[in-house]
């Protein structure tokens, strides 16, 4: 086994509980299923929100997936002038097999952070 880390990131809508909810568990239903992760693979997983996202933080949404056994963390990006607003991003640490190259998932708009990956 190998131990590697995958990105993602996802823009929301709008700053609702709703609507962070949903942008999360999309952006990490599809992280998993096209990189085949399954829960005992991954050892831990970091969000980062934008400070305006306010409403809901996207660990609490990913738990509700029933990942119940899973290390969360979450923390606030910086504050960078003219950044993109309203992005979750996650950093997940897991273990593979040998040779697994795995994809990054952007979606919503967050494609724009990693024009190299299009």
């Amino acid at each position: 086994m190998k131990l590697q880390a995958v990105r993602g990131a996802v823009q929301i809508k709008d700053n609702t509980k709703n609507d962070i909810e949903d942008g999360t568990q999309s952006m990490m239903h599809t992280l998993l299923e096209k990189n085949y992760i399954e829960e005992p693979h991954i050892v831990s997983v970091q969000f980062s929100i934008t400070q305006d996202l306010t409403k809901l933080n996207p660990a609490a949404a990913f738990r509700q997936l029933g990942y119940s056994k899973t290390p969360l963390f979450c923390c606030q990006e910086p504050h960078i002038e003219a950044a993109m607003p309203r992005v979750v991003r996650v950093l997940l640490t897991v273990y593979t097999e040998e040779g697994v190259l795995l994809r990054p998932c952007y979606l919503n708009g967050a494609e724009k952070l990693r024009p190299d990956l299009g």
